[in-house]
């Protein structure tokens, strides 16, 4: 069973970046989509971002023009690259994998984004 450990979440000031990674402990070559949610505190979790095998991608309307998507097959590694980010972006940020045999999910990276 593939594992997904995200990384790179932390506190930011509004308008800055911050690059997230999802690292599996598998090949991702297999992941028909890959993506990011997120989790406001009292909300529920919501689709960030999504790409496909074959690198086709999708964003929620909120973070289109700010956060990019990509995958590395060989690193077995996902990113998400946030930028002018707003306080409205604070949140627990969630990767997710889904192969023929399953869903897969990491344990979350927190999102501040605070002055």
């Amino acid at each position: 069973q593939v594992q997904l450990v995200e990384s790179g979440g932390g506190l930011v000031q509004p308008g800055g970046s911050l690059r997230l990674s999802c690292a599996a402990s598998g090949s991702i070559s297999s992941m028909i989509v890959m993506g990011w949610y997120r989790q406001a505190p009292g909300k529920q979790r919501d689709l960030v971002a999504t790409i496909s095998l074959i690198g086709a991608t999708n964003y929620v309307d909120s973070v289109k023009g700010r956060f990019t998507i990509s995958r590395d097959n060989a690193e077995n590694t996902v990113y998400l690259q946030m930028n002018s980010l707003k306080p409205e972006d604070t949140a627990v940020y969630y990767c997710h994998g889904r192969d023929y045999r399953g869903n897969y999910w990491g344990q979350g990276t927190q999102v501040t984004v605070s002055s």
